[in-house]
């Protein structure tokens, strides 16, 4: 199936590949991670890579330098725009896996200054984990600008108090990772020299569970956001009955995993 089989090479990220586990780690420490058109084009490639190699079955993103995992669009280099606004497209497009319909878990692993255009990887993400040095904040009210897709998105994750908050006060306060953790936007903190060794220790977990299972689980769960409770049910009750033929494990050699608790 075209180049899945070798490794690409990116310019804004590098990509690799181990057991299962797809890790991007966005590679513009100097520009604070921040997404120009070229990070976003390669990012819409991993995506298309994930969805069409079934080898993968779990992906991390993560960033380089020690500031920041990301502070949204590049100012100075921007991304291509469109005369016309309403042929605009919104980085959600190239950035969100759901938009680029992967149903593969993908582990965000955040840390340093996680700023505006950043939640494009937070709020599509399935899980999230922070450096305890990490603070969220969104300046673009500080600058004149309205904040609109960024706090729809985290809307769906977090009380949308805290959301109106974070995008209100602007440069003015941050909120740190002990706040980000009590109000589940993230789901474990991690001294930042553990982070990347946590995200990939939860991933090899996930990867060597059944993927069709794991992946019918992620879409059921994204598919019926938004629905009222009777409605996703109705919906959601189809995918065990398709996906349970497709990956089911006998249990005559199934082995319980020793667990942990959290």
């Amino acid at each position: 199936m075209d180049d899945l089989g070798e490794r690409p090479d990116y310019e804004t990220i590098i990509y690799e590949y181990a057991d299962h586990v797809v890790t991007v780690t966005l590679n513009r420490p100097e520009k604070l991670n921040t997404f120009n058109q070229k990070m976003l084009d390669e990012i819409r490639d991993v995506w298309r890579r994930v969805r069409l190699d079934d080898d993968v079955h779990v992906v991390v993103v993560r960033a380089a330098g020690e500031r920041a995992f990301s502070t949204g669009v590049d100012v100075v280099e921007g991304f291509d725009r469109t005369v016309n606004p309403w042929s605009d497209i919104d980085p959600a497009k190239w950035i969100s896996p759901k938009e680029n319909d992967v149903w593969k878990p993908v582990i965000v692993a955040v840390h340093g200054m996680v700023a505006a255009g950043a939640f494009y990887w937070l709020n599509d993400a399935d899980i999230i984990i922070s450096a305890d040095d990490a603070t969220f904040f969104d300046p673009h009210v500080s600058y004149g600008l309205v904040s609109a897709c960024e706090p729809i998105g985290l809307a769906r994750r977090i009380p949308l108090g805290e959301v109106l908050r974070w995008a209100l006060l602007g440069l003015d306060e941050r909120m740190s990772a002990r706040r980000a953790l009590e109000i589940g936007l993230v789901s474990e903190l991690v001294p930042y020299a553990d982070l990347w060794r946590r995200a990939d220790e939860i991933a090899r977990i996930i990867a060597v569970k059944p993927p069709l299972a794991v992946q019918g689980t992620v879409k059921a769960i994204w598919s019926t956001l938004g629905m009222d409770p009777r409605q996703a049910r109705h919906v959601g009750f189809t995918y065990p009955l398709f996906g349970n033929n497709l990956s089911h494990v006998s249990r005559e050699n199934f082995r319980k995993p020793k667990w942990t608790l959290r």
